[in-house]
């Protein structure tokens, strides 16, 4: 039996992943840890709904865990010995990371440090996969953006920790033969996702009459990835033997649509699904926002395979399809 160690298994995409590897164990049987601090960055019952949700298989154990705590993880991980880490935790967001930049540094660049020590000093290392941003590149025009191309000179907070995380990994990775894959996300959308994210406040905002806020008068775009594609890329990766580099074992990956689509774009779509329009309240662009996130998904699709299946028309169905059903009943959207 594959043994896993899933960090954020309460966070959107922790969740789905945790789901998938426990519905659908392609790989095998599979025994996941999930841990996580359940920190109120959100609504905690959502996270506590989807823990609920996970506790429903046998195969799944939860731990409440800051990670940013490096003993107490190093302690769990040695008890654990896991094949498989995929490191998830971290604090998400652009513009609260320049309200609240100690938290962020606490646990994204803390914890992922917190999660390397773990791994490196285990006697037999786990297979480490991360998550990253698309945050890294500045997206100031509308191509695609390579794991190449220049990721130095961040727009945010948000993607100064997302950058020095993948640093912290090349080093560990020279150092101590960590074998590790960075994955940077780029927009991911779906059921059970984050309240404060576009797709989930648009929703409900327009299905409640209240305006919407527009920021740059939608003419940004963004590479907006549904989470069931995410997860597949994560599988991809985490499931097919590595071919890394003996002398510095650490690869970084887009994981993203390949698409895409103007934010107004993206309203339209939306009122569409729900079938009344939106009341749009344009707004400037936003400290640390960047005009655009395009993938270039050429390189996990030559190395893993990986081709995104849903296409962002499709998934905004789906995903208004699951709000409705979630809050048709009276329950106000958190």
């Amino acid at each position: 039996m594959r043994k896993i160690v899933i960090t954020g298994a309460a966070g959107f995409i922790g969740f789905h992943l945790a789901d998938r590897l426990l519905s659908s164990p392609s790989g095998g049987p599979v025994s996941i840890l999930g841990l996580d601090c359940l920190d109120d960055s959100y609504d905690v019952s959502l996270k506590r709904e989807r823990l609920a949700l996970l506790s429903r298989h046998a195969g799944f154990a939860f731990r409440p865990l800051d990670i940013a705590e490096p003993e107490p993880l190093a302690a769990l991980m040695r008890a654990q010995t896991p094949d498989l880490v995929v490191h998830l935790a971290a604090r998400a967001g652009v513009r609260r990371s320049l309200d609240e930049p100690f938290a962020y540094a606490s646990a994204n660049v803390t914890g992922h440090l917190s999660v390397l020590e773990a791994c490196r000093r285990m006697s037999r290392p786990p297979r480490l996969v991360y998550a990253s941003s698309s945050s890294v590149y500045r997206g100031t025009g509308l191509t695609a953006s390579a794991e190449t191309d220049v990721s130095d000179r961040p727009a945010s907070l948000y993607a100064a920790t997302k950058r020095a995380d993948e640093l912290m990994s090349e080093t560990y990775a020279g150092l101590f033969g960590l074998e590790q894959v960075g994955l940077r996300f780029f927009t991911v959308y779906g059921p059970f996702g984050r309240p404060d994210m576009a797709c989930w406040r648009f929703t409900d905002k327009i299905l409640k009459g209240e305006p919407i806020e527009v920021y740059g008068g939608g003419a940004h775009w963004r590479d907006f990835t549904y989470v069931d594609d995410i997860v597949s890329g994560i599988l991809s990766v985490a499931l097919t033997p590595l071919t890394l580099p003996a002398e510095r074992p650490h690869a970084i990956y887009n994981l993203g649509c390949g698409r895409p689509v103007r934010l107004s774009a993206f309203i339209d779509l939306l009122e569409q699904a729900i079938g009344r329009p939106a009341i749009r309240q344009a707004l400037p662009m936003q400290p640390g926002d960047v005009e655009g996130t395009f993938a270039d998904i050429g390189a996990i699709a030559r190395d893993y395979g990986y081709q995104p299946q849903v296409p962002v028309e499709e998934g905004i169905r789906r995903f208004v399809r699951w709000f409705r059903a979630r809050y048709s009943g009276g329950v106000s959207a958190p």
